[in-house]
């Protein structure tokens, strides 16, 4: 299972790279292949301002449609437009070209709230 140790997590399996004032949001590899293999994502609140656990999208597999959940409060300001082609890149690199938004998030002090690496290796027991 790869979990990277500069990313956070959050309990509903969002990684969150932060990278200045934007925060890059996917699914971890523990969802990914927990859902199977992806065939579309769904982000309908592009440019709009959403709280923290609030739903951005939504993730659908063969066998099962997941909803995402926002881990930082803050506006979304990119989408990543190629998983409307390639929502497979979801399965074969989430940490990579599987990234699905990015977030001008607006409460830092948040950031603190994600979980570590180790904290989320321990939630779901790898």
């Amino acid at each position: 299972m790869n979990i990277p140790s500069e990313l956070k997590y959050t309990k509903d399996h969002e990684w969150v790279r932060i990278e200045g004032d934007l925060a890059i949001v996917g699914i971890t590899d523990f969802a990914q292949s927990e859902l199977g293999d992806i065939v579309y994502v769904e982000v309908e609140t592009l440019d709009e301002t959403l709280d923290a656990d609030e739903i951005f999208g939504t993730v659908e597999a063969v066998k099962t449609v997941s909803d995402l959940f926002l881990p930082l409060s803050g506006e979304i300001v990119e989408f990543n437009e190629a998983l409307e082609d390639e929502p497979e890149s979801v399965n074969s690199d989430p940490y990579g070209d599987g990234w699905m938004i990015k977030v001008k998030y607006s409460d830092a002090s948040q950031i603190e709230g994600l979980l570590s690496d180790e904290a989320y290796k321990e939630l779901i027991g790898a």
